[in-house]
């Protein structure tokens, strides 16, 4: 008999949507509560590494993302100027998916898919709505919402990302986000010709890539070296983002940098990174995601170590005898995964800021991408 019984999810982002899939298809009555009465997924484009695709295996949506995204093989980093190729990085496949190892989608398309599976798996979920208190006893937590209501369960999982209101509730003295002197502007466009994978171009404290998202579009990621975390209002994306691309002489951005309009999607975000050390739970509520182990975009993978958090949890919640037995073991399983996408990545980004040795940084990067397609 598993663990639990009922199981209440904070946050229904990536994270949150996996485990209450996993947990609702094993039986187990599952509520989920997201703050965003809209349950909008906010970003353009999403880079995605090929152990992200088992993950969508495992959850029964990878038809649903050959359908909607775009998974390529390979990673180009090309000279800025001309155009040519500098080096070719593998991106190894995943077996069981039949797909190469690079994968984009746009966000909200993603976020569609989960939301639909979630629903179709049977989990209640409540929008606009978040929690008030967490009281929790020896056999459960008594949960008080923001609208009024009240609910008990056997466990609560926090999935309510990065400034996590259920980590700052638990663990007001964790370690807060900390922004890596990084910013990423993103774009989308159409794919222009020659680009038929994930390709970077590495400039004076910009990289640029190009990833496809679907049949004929693409989105494109700016990282900029940007010493202090300063505001940036709406109205400057455009033009700063050209101004950015004005520094690349290729003609593969040059073309891109013309056809940039208001209408590309244009977003801008500080790059921030926190890894909060185990244990990531207090008594019988869990922390998942990037609740926990927020990571930078450098190796794409900060979407699937938080839903292989999911399912690696529900698994465990369903297999254990007692809540204490199926957390330690999710714990243990994850330390060492989500601590070396978030290490790595932070050294990926701390080369490019002091422009250290590129040499590093390309192998650094096709390790991490190959310790990525080991078993989770």
């Amino acid at each position: 008999m598993a663990a639990v019984q009922k199981v209440l999810i904070i946050g229904g982002g990536f994270s949150g949507m996996s485990a209450a899939i996993m947990l609702a298809r094993g039986g187990v009555e599952t509520d989920l509560v997201e703050i965003d009465a809209g349950w909008r997924s906010y970003g353009a484009g999403i880079s995605l590494h090929g152990a992200t695709l088992r993950v969508f295996a495992q959850l029964g949506i990878l038809d649903a993302f050959k359908a909607t995204g775009a998974a390529t093989d390979g990673l180009v980093v090309r000279m800025p100027h001309n155009d040519q190729v500098i080096v070719t990085i593998p991106t190894p496949p995943m077996p069981g998916t039949g797909l190469p190892g690079n994968a984009a989608i746009m966000r909200p398309a993603l976020a569609a898919i989960l939301s639909e599976a979630t629903r179709a798996a049977g989990v209640s979920v409540k929008l606009g709505c978040s929690f008030e208190t967490l009281n929790e006893d020896a056999t459960g937590v008594t949960v008080s919402f923001t609208d009024g209501t009240s609910g008990r369960y056997d466990v609560v999982i926090g999935a309510d990302g990065l400034f996590s209101k259920t980590r700052a509730t638990l663990m007001p003295d964790a370690p807060k986000p900390a922004y890596v002197g990084q910013a990423v502007w993103r774009a989308e466009l159409p794919t222009p010709e020659g680009v038929e994978t994930l390709n970077m171009w590495l400039g004076k404290g910009l990289k640029v890539g190009i990833n496809p998202v679907s049949e004929g579009r693409s989105y494109m990621f700016v990282t900029e070296d940007r010493p202090t975390n300063d505001w940036v209002d709406e109205s400057e994306l455009l033009p700063r983002m050209k101004a950015m691309l004005d520094q690349f002489p290729s003609p593969i951005l040059s073309a891109v940098k013309d056809a940039l309009s208001e209408d590309s999607k244009l977003i801008y975000r500080p790059l921030e990174k926190m890894l909060l050390p185990q244990p990531w739970h207090v008594g019988r509520i869990m922390l998942i995601g990037d609740a926990v182990h927020a990571t930078t975009p450098h190796l794409g993978a900060g979407a699937c170590i938080g839903m292989e958090d999911g399912l690696v949890l529900a698994e465990e919640l369903l297999r254990a005898g007692t809540v204490a037995e199926a957390f330690a073991a999710h714990e243990a399983r994850r330390w060492d995964r989500c601590s070396m996408v978030v290490t790595n990545s932070a050294r990926l980004s701390e080369i490019e800021v002091t422009g250290g040795d590129q040499r590093e940084h390309n192998a650094l990067m096709g390790r991490s991408m190959m310790a990525l397609t080991e078993p989770v």
